[in-house]
């Protein structure tokens, strides 16, 4: 009898195949580097031919002879590479089909009435005269970071998140972020794993950052976002469990809508209610000032409109809207310029990351309804705990939340 194929390595290879053709499709590996150099020896790949691989391993999967919840993230994530293989070989993938592949969620539209009250919750926070779009500009304006002490607050936010992360949560005692001030990026903030508990954070300096949007930014990329969940799942899964899967991260999959949604969960999950005067005082002792209380008021008035973004990937790509009409939807709702709106519009249009931006809204959504569902006795850490260590899909959690 043959023996059995060795699924998570080959699942490992192919996901290293598919940054071959699509440079940076592979967002972190912390293997085995020969398996890494193996594959680049390896003669080009086609996307026919990580399509045919997808569709073998997923036919191999059943008797593999894998726990369930591996084979489960397994399914997940080769079902998202076979059709990222499918549109690399120019075959007609339509949007909703796509974002249901890559991410095991349906997506429908936002509702205008709901982006209506919370344009009226901001009015009542931002009073003035003025159209609302104009007041709520000039209230970010005024929470801005200046450019010369960015990387001062950032580390002073950083330094007190892991505080609290490592109480709560608990880190490797070796792991560390180093931070470094970039431009000319197309993101705010990016982690950049590097294995063995070490990330670079970029952050992009081009960009305004706001005094109360800094703790989101650092959570997310660090404590307790996105470089805990690499370390505490490098420590578990990959070291003490030998899931080889786990050593490399890939775009365009489930495990990127639960790392998106579990880091923008980070402030949540780090400090709770109260993290806008908690930042305040961190940032205080800089002598940088700003009104916490009101930053966590509107934070929580503007989050429904997180969501038109999501919209206007599928105004674009499902409804067959134009670009200009888009743009102006997003202007609208979303409260942002014109030169905003249209920078929106240049990430919603590119070929890998169009659907991404369903990462963070649906992600969010799930884990955070996820989270607030945990029984009453239960403390957020615990729950939290399990996106940072358990290998969870977007499915698992939605079945969690059908069951009750």
């Amino acid at each position: 009898m043959a023996p059995s194929l060795d699924v998570p390595l080959e699942y490992v290879r192919l996901g290293l195949r598919f940054d071959r053709l699509e440079p940076g499709f592979v967002d972190a590996y912390t293997g085995d580097r020969r398996v890494r150099a193996a594959v680049e020896d390896e003669p080009a790949p086609t996307p026919q031919g990580l399509r045919d691989r997808a569709r073998a391993l997923l036919g191999e999967l059943d008797a593999a002879g894998l726990p369930a919840d591996r084979a489960g993230f397994l399914r997940g994530q080769l079902t998202g590479l076979e059709c990222t293989a499918r549109k690399m070989a120019g075959e007609p993938v339509p949007f909703l089909e796509e974002v249901r592949s890559y991410f095991q969620v349906d997506l429908t539209l936002g509702d205008p009435a709901g982006y209506a009250a919370a344009h009226a919750e901001l009015d009542a926070l931002l009073p003035g005269s003025g159209a609302l779009a104009e007041r709520y500009a000039a209230h970010r304006r005024r929470e801005e970071c200046p450019p010369e002490r960015l990387a001062e607050a950032v580390h002073a936010l950083s330094s007190a998140l892991r505080d609290r992360v490592r109480a709560d949560y608990g880190l490797p005692e070796v792991e560390t972020v180093r931070y470094e001030v970039v431009t000319d990026k197309p993101w705010s903030g990016f982690n950049y794993y590097e294995g063995d508990y070490r990330s670079r954070v970029a952050i992009n300096a081009d960009l305004p950052h706001r005094l109360g949007q800094l703790p989101h930014l650092v959570a997310h990329e660090a404590y307790p976002g996105h470089h805990t969940e690499h370390c505490r799942k490098e420590l578990g899964l990959v070291e003490r469990g030998a899931r080889l899967e786990h050593t490399v991260f890939l775009v365009n999959t489930p495990e990127c809508l639960m790392a998106e949604g579990l880091a923008d969960l980070g402030v949540q999950a780090a400090i709770g209610a109260g993290w806008g005067p908690w930042a305040a005082e961190v940032l205080g002792d800089l002598g940088l000032h700003f009104d916490g209380h009101l930053a966590e008021r509107v934070a929580a008035a503007a989050a429904p409109l997180n969501r038109v973004r999501q919209d206007a990937a599928v105004l674009l790509h499902d409804r067959g809207a134009d670009a200009d009409e888009v743009a102006a939807y997003i202007q609208r709702w979303s409260l942002v310029s014109a030169d905003r709106a249209r920078q929106q519009l240049r990430f919603l249009t590119h070929p890998l990351w169009r659907a991404y931006t369903t990462s963070y809204v649906e992600g969010f959504d799930l884990l955070s309804r996820w989270l607030d569902a945990r029984p009453a006795e239960q403390p957020v850490a615990d729950r939290f705990g399990r996106l940072l260590d358990e290998p969870l899909t977007p499915a698992t959690v939605a079945g969690e939340l059908r069951a009750g």
